[in-house]
């Protein structure tokens, strides 16, 4: 014991309680809360809440009970600049942050995951890969588009490889100057209204999941048949969709990044997508309890509204409290990304307990207000 080298306790403490004076007195820069805004992220977060309410609620009903979005809604979300949040503004996005994405994800969840969701892959998934591994003409060519009025679809996963995705059979044969691509995607979000497909397919079976390689596939492309849309039980609007590819045409120049790279861009930009998966779950469950608390004190029992039952407050605040944490883990995993910082673990992190906080609050939600939480009326 006695050769242990001693901490310097006493001399830490002394140079922490200097800190902490020099940032009483402005000398140094504070440190700000993990949940502190800049004045732009702010002012977006209060301008999608707003658009929210006023766009996208009053047609959230119909959205779900038809299995579809509404067309008015997608022409908004392009207007008011939301499909192209880190596009350049040059090229005709609105050149935000990472973080904005999330922040804008999250304030749609609260009133539509769907519209969440159609956002969320679109920007984190497709504008992100094609801005970051993308060639010059490529982005010159699509992410105006993508911007200003074309939705992107991330095509990776299949019949036969959910989790294990880099086990894909679709195939792309190179044929002179084009790719020929055969397969079948499966579980293929926002394939219902894109107009540009990030297609992952093996252009070198023999080199196993290195073979995999990115292609970028633009919707009208013959071959390509958008097929059985999923009938979801929730999230209904965000169409789900098959994708067959039959000897569609690819011209080689339509290869995004670099050939047999493909296993490497699924993983990572998933890894940010997972980071938005956290802000949607946060979102849904925030919605959730925001829409429910109104009628816990309408709604009276025994002389008193149900809210101010102390058994109640109990559950409340055991929700509330297990939102902020989710809430704090996603903001932690972005503001690491946007550092340029390691955030796959705290990305993970964030998916998965804000997943598992969301799928609880809503079930508190649905038995806080008995009867009425069982039907599509209220």
């Amino acid at each position: 014991m006695n050769n242990l080298r001693r901490i310097p306790v006493r001399q830490i403490c002394q140079r922490l309680s200097q800190n902490a004076r020099l940032y009483s007195e402005g000398t140094f820069e504070k440190i700000p809360p993990l949940t502190t805004l800049t004045d732009d992220e702010q002012m977006m977060k209060d301008t999608v809440a707003k658009f929210s309410q006023e766009k996208i609620l009053p047609h959230v009903k119909t959205m779900d009970e038809n299995n579809l979005f509404e067309q008015s809604v997608i022409d908004e979300l392009f207007a008011q600049g939301l499909m192209g949040i880190e596009i350049p503004t040059e090229l005709g996005g609105s050149g935000c942050n990472f973080m904005t994405n999330i922040i804008v994800v999250e304030e749609l969840s609260k009133v539509d995951p769907a519209v969440a969701a159609y956002v969320d892959i679109h920007n984190t998934l497709v504008n992100s890969l094609l801005m970051k591994v993308g060639s010059k003409a490529q982005k010159e060519k699509y992410l105006p588009l993508l911007a200003q009025k074309c939705a992107g679809s991330f095509a990776l996963t299949e019949p036969t490889s959910g989790s294990d995705a880099f086990s894909l059979k679709t195939t792309a044969k190179k044929e002179g100057s084009h790719y020929i691509i055969n397969g079948t995607k499966m579980w293929i979000s926002n394939s219902d209204v894109a107009g540009v497909f990030l297609v992952f397919a093996n252009a070198n079976p023999s080199a196993g999941y290195k073979g995999i390689t990115t292609f970028i596939v633009d919707g009208d492309s013959p071959g390509l048949v958008v097929a059985k849309k999923e009938n979801k039980l929730g999230i209904r609007a965000s169409g789900t969709c098959v994708l067959n590819f039959d000897n569609v045409k690819v011209p080689e120049e339509n290869l995004l990044g670099e050939f047999g790279k493909g296993y490497q861009y699924a993983a990572g930009f998933l890894n940010e997508g997972r980071i938005a998966i956290g802000a949607q779950m946060i979102g849904l469950a925030q919605g959730c309890v925001d829409a429910t608390i109104p009628y816990l004190l309408e709604r009276k029992q025994f002389g008193q509204d149900i809210y101010s039952f102390q058994g109640m407050q109990h559950q409340i605040a055991r929700v509330l409290t297990e939102i902020e944490c989710a809430r704090l883990l996603t903001y932690n995993a972005a503001r690491l990304q946007e550092a340029g910082k390691p955030f796959t673990k705290e990305a993970a992190m964030a998916k998965y307990y804000a997943s598992e906080i969301a799928q609880n609050t809503t079930i508190k939600c649905i038995d806080w207000m008995g009867g009425v939480g069982f039907t599509k009326d209220f």
